[in-house]
């Protein structure tokens, strides 16, 4: 992408000197008024000096980590969000490289490998092992935005915002407290998830389900198998796929699954009557189309609180930077090809290549996730730093006090680096991003 690409173009880099902040500020030195408004009573050389002005804008910006270039909160938030998902960009930028490069010596190639060459030494080492490619269930990442970095982004930018009540719509789930009466809202149902060494579940199980009467298997049944089991232990009970019929002994569920049993791991159900035991983590969940609204953590879509719009962008970008993503279970199944029927040390073999692969892809799937937002809210800083952070910085060229007036200028002079380093940190990600699609093609997916 290109990084200027906005309405408005960026204006070239000033040199802001004491004979030109007279024509800058609108009129001759007798005209400005003092740091914040006051007369001044001496030349404007010497005034800036009183005020510990920094006219020649030396403080440094981006490119030094300094956020404090105007000295205008709500300019000066517009920079500390460009510093945060630059950094934030990096961070998944290394993830993405470091998951890539332990696949790519697990399929016998160097750490640095181009995506187009992992993905044709993972195609050569799966054809070789099984028939007909593998077949991969994937949960969607949990990417969960920080709240506390929502409310004090909105505050800091903006004045008229209260950080202590500060709520925002979610099209997703919200954290809420449990073992309380909870109204989720019309668009919204109240879930909970409890997590024991045993509970009762009817509803979503993620770890290992089981039941006297035996239960379908969407995973390793271990025990008896009442249908066909594709791995049998020495004695003739399972430990594999349980295929037409009830696995009997315990089921190690792949990725969450229905469970109409006992439920070794975490269970996720809808509340029943009288909300969440005080036990359970809660959750109001909005239903497709619907939003609930939120002051809590955010799992999903959110929509920052109504600020300014010189901050939208900026608050936006320190949402998406404080963003976690956690990698998503993966269900990974396949059937052997006929070179490896019967011959079990290349099978084991590869199950302990899959396993390790399991864990690397599900980490670049989590990176991507957090890709796509960052990616999204790079552009809006791109766009804000032409439009609305621009327009804001040259109307403040005209105010009177002479500080506000100064740090505009400053603003204004940063603004195309800033531009250029969100652009270039883009740009790159999308690189990154690109070699992981290529891992995913390599697997159908």
């Amino acid at each position: 992408m290109q990084p200027h690409a906005s309405s408005r173009s960026f204006v070239p880099r000033l040199s802001v000197t004491t004979v030109g902040l007279g024509l800058l500020l609108g009129g001759g030195i007798g005209s400005i008024q003092g740091c914040n408004g006051d007369t001044p009573g001496g030349p404007l050389g010497d005034l800036a000096e009183q005020c510990g002005l920094d006219i020649n804008c030396e403080a440094g910006g981006v490119l030094e980590g300094n956020a404090s270039v105007s000295g205008i909160a709500s300019i000066d938030s517009f920079f500390g969000a460009v510093i945060d998902v630059n950094a934030k960009i990096g961070e998944v930028e290394g993830t993405i490289r470091t998951e890539l490069d332990a696949i790519a010596v697990s399929v016998g190639l160097e750490p640095g490998a181009a995506g187009a060459e992992i993905r044709g030494a993972i195609e050569a080492r799966i054809s070789g092992a099984v028939s007909g490619g593998l077949s991969i269930q994937a949960e969607p990442a949990r990417c969960e935005a920080s709240v506390e970095v929502v409310a004090s982004a909105a505050a800091e930018c903006d004045a008229s915002v209260d950080p202590g009540s500060v709520s925002f719509a979610c099209e997703g789930s919200c954290e809420v407290e449990a073992g309380v009466a909870v109204d989720c809202g019309a668009e919204a149902e109240l879930r909970c998830t409890a997590q024991a060494p045993s509970v009762e579940c009817s509803g979503m199980c993620t770890g290992t389900c089981s039941a006297s009467g035996g239960v379908a298997c969407e995973g390793t049944c271990k025990g008896g198998c009442e249908g066909t089991c594709s791995v049998e232990n020495a004695d003739g009970t399972c430990n594999g796929r349980c295929e037409g019929g009830a696995c009997t002994g315990s089921c190690e569920l792949d990725v969450a699954a229905s469970c109409e049993g006992n439920c070794e791991g975490t269970c996720d159900y809808v509340a029943p009557e009288g909300g969440c035991e005080a036990t359970a983590q809660a959750r109001c969940e909005a239903q497709a189309g619907g939003s609930v609204e939120c002051s809590a953590g955010c799992e999903g879509s959110a929509e920052p609180p109504s600020v300014s719009a010189e901050c939208e962008a900026s608050v936006e970008a320190k949402a998406s930077a404080s963003v976690q993503c956690t990698p998503p279970s993966l269900a990974i199944t396949w059937e052997w090809s006929a070179e490896l029927q019967g011959d079990l040390d290349a099978q084991a073999e590869f199950r302990g290549w899959i396993n390790g692969f399991r864990g690397h892809f599900a980490a670049i799937l989590a990176a991507r996730a957090q890709a796509d937002l960052l990616v999204e809210a790079g552009q809006g800083l791109v766009d804000a730093a032409g439009v609305a952070v621009m327009d804001a910085a040259t109307d403040l060229q005209g105010e009177a006090s002479l500080k506000a007036s100064i740090g505009a200028a400053c603003a204004i002079q940063e603004l195309p680096i800033a531009g250029q380093v969100i652009g270039d940190a883009v740009g790159r990600l999308q690189g990154s991003v690109s070699a992981a699609v290529e891992v995913s093609a390599a697997v159908g997916g």
